[in-house]
């Protein structure tokens, strides 16, 4: 979500080489693509909907207004919706249990999207408390098991990683968070992590557009790994060879 849908698109395309397309979500949205894959989509929400800009996770659902009975049953809240969004897509946006925000959503859904490991430009993470109890949340909340031909949960190495085809697209990890106004980055909160080819070259291009980089946050690079923000604030991370 961007308040500039222009500002975004030059940069992320600057740092990630990313070109856009309309996608019938209205002039204030695109979808971004890396070599003909869809990756992204930006929306310049942020000022519509009241929100800061940040990257969301949208999951899929078959009924939104289900889904969202789900959320608050099970102790999370609903800031918006669902609303309509031509053509013919509900979406809602939501917090679990621990306050990391994210969206669902019912409705087509583009068959190219690539998420998760392996060659996908794109996995989601989940910094929370405690991994297993969110992994319930979400599991009930966005019904795992049967969902989109199911999805498998596994524990690995102290984390709960989501599957789906056999390819891991999502992990929770627990970890200590802070409720600090200054420290956003140390909330639980869902990160979006983009690969690139070498972590060097797209570390300056974020500086020289205008982004920064974090130090403090949750997620150790261990040598591939950077955090950064764009112009606005919104924090993803970039992963690559070092």
């Amino acid at each position: 979500m961007a308040r500039d849908l222009g500002a975004a698109q030059r940069f992320y395309g600057a740092v990630l080489g990313w070109t856009f397309r309309k996608e019938g979500f209205g002039q204030a949205s695109a979808v971004a693509e890396l070599d003909g894959v869809p990756v992204a989509g930006i929306g310049a929400l942020a000022v519509k909907l009241s929100v800061p800009v940040a990257w969301m996770p949208y999951f899929a659902v078959d009924d939104a207004d289900a889904a969202v009975g789900r959320i608050r049953e099970r102790g999370g809240t609903v800031g918006v919706g669902p609303v309509s969004y031509p053509p013919g897509g509900r979406a809602a946006l939501a917090a679990d249990r621990e306050g990391a925000a994210f969206g669902i959503w019912e409705g087509r859904v583009l068959s190219e999207w690539r998420v998760g490991d392996g060659e996908a430009p794109a996995w989601l993470e989940l910094h929370t408390r405690n991994a297993f109890d969110a992994a319930v949340f979400y599991g009930e909340v966005l019904e795992w098991a049967d969902h989109g031909g199911g999805c498998e949960v596994s524990y690995e190495e102290d984390q709960v990683v989501l599957r789906h085809g056999g390819q891991a697209v999502a992990r929770l990890n627990s970890g200590p968070v802070e409720e600090a106004a200054e420290k956003p980055q140390l909330r639980p909160r869902w990160l979006a992590h983009f690969k690139v080819p070498a972590l060097g070259p797209a570390k300056a291009a974020v500086l020289d557009n205008g982004g920064s980089l974090v130090t403090d946050a949750p997620w150790p690079g261990a040598g591939h790994r950077l955090t950064v923000r764009d112009p606005d604030g919104g924090l993803f991370s970039l992963e690559g060879a070092a």
